[in-house]
């Protein structure tokens, strides 16, 4: 998942109002009770990229907007 917005570490509510807001831009749809890593995952798929979100532990997707909040052992 490519993007230079959310770069940096985000979590809780500032992490599921950056996820709200590119969903919407996105047409991703948001029911009430939706789990933030389940939305995610959601927009990561309508990018076009696998929706790996909190799904794994070891990640190589540098670029990943998300990554910085993924709490996932980073590998290069």
């Amino acid at each position: 998942m490519s993007g230079k917005s959310g770069k940096g570490f985000r979590k809780g509510p500032q992490l599921f109002s950056l996820a709200r807001k590119k969903a919407l831009m996105l047409d991703v749809p948001q029911e009430k009770g939706v789990k933030l890593a389940e939305l995610i995952c959601r927009i990561q798929e309508k990018e076009g990229n696998a929706p790996c979100f909190q799904k794994k532990s070891e990640c190589s997707e540098i670029d990943c907007c998300w990554q910085a909040s993924c709490n996932v052992k980073m590998i290069v």
